[in-house]
């Protein structure tokens, strides 16, 4: 009797051991399978997200995510007062002033450049009230890029990584082993990382679809009138110049003949001397008559 009640308890404890076992293996079977889905997501991203779309119907995303842009050219009859006008309505309208310049070429040329973000429902209004105060439109080009289907394909891939996420959170608490956790903690950080890739890129998208950019430069249309130049009917000061110049010249000329007199002083005497003699000589040769 005491044999059969030794091999009784002998088998419960085999039994005990052996769903042990095969409990902790099962968590690590699924562990790996897990980080083997991960390494096939990877490989064969485009595949998943289309299978995600059948799968899932596209209700999150029911109207067309469209990014606006517009390049204008304007002129403008006041530069000043046209930005600041701008400017005062981008703010009525809920936008923003990204950026804003001012060139002045020259003394009758002067132009401006602004940027500004301005919400998708307030664009084509803006757009209007621009060219309506401009006095001439010179450049208008308005494009648009639909990114409805790259949207509607990230949140498919997030959806994915949440699902892996929330397997990988599951098995972390069945893990009991050291080494099981630091692999799925491995394989977990992975895809929270991806995760988190992913909603920049939808942030990003939402943000450029709720607000169009606009860059405007505007001309001054200037009407430049002549005026008379003072500066080139100076009469008093031009003759005044004019009476000096030749006073110089005077001067000049005649400090150079006295330079030149007393310098040569010398050679002069010496001609004078010659040329005398020579007469009175010449002149006592002469018969009288």
């Amino acid at each position: 009797m005491k044999g059969k009640i030794v091999f009784i308890l002998f088998l419960c404890f085999v039994l005990v051991a052996c769903s042990s076992n095969h409990s902790e293996n099962l968590v690590i079977e699924e562990s790996k399978a897990v980080s083997n889905d991960i390494a096939v997501e990877s490989a064969t991203d485009h595949s998943t997200v289309d299978t995600a779309q059948e799968v899932q119907p596209k209700e999150s995303t029911t109207d067309r995510m469209i990014i606006h842009q517009a390049q204008l050219q304007v002129k403008v009859k006041e530069l000043e007062n046209a930005m600041h006008q701008l400017k005062k309505k981008a703010a009525d309208y809920g936008g923003y002033i990204v950026e804003s310049n001012v060139y002045r070429e020259s003394a009758d040329t002067v132009s401006g450049k602004m940027i500004i973000r301005i919400p998708e429902n307030h664009f084509q209004a803006i757009l209007t009230d621009t060219e309506e105060q401009s006095a001439e439109v010179l450049v208008r080009n308005v494009t648009g890029q639909d990114v409805t289907e790259q949207y509607v394909d990230l949140q498919s891939r997030v959806k994915s990584k949440r699902a892996v996420e929330e397997r990988l959170l599951a098995f972390m608490g069945d893990a009991e082993k050291t080494e099981d956790l630091l692999k799925i903690s491995s394989d977990l950080a992975t895809v929270q990382e991806e995760i988190e890739v992913i909603v920049g890129k939808m942030n990003y998208l939402e943000n450029q679809t709720a607000y169009s950019t606009i860059e405007i430069t505007m001309f001054e249309d200037r009407v430049v009138v002549p005026t008379v130049d003072s500066k080139n009917l100076d009469t008093w000061g031009k003759t005044k110049k004019q009476l000096a110049t030749s006073t110089n010249f005077i001067l000049a000329a005649g400090s150079g003949l006295i330079v030149f007199l007393i310098g040569n002083l010398p050679v002069i005497v010496l001609l004078l001397l010659v040329g005398t003699g020579v007469y009175f000589i010449i002149k006592r040769k002469k018969p009288n008559g």
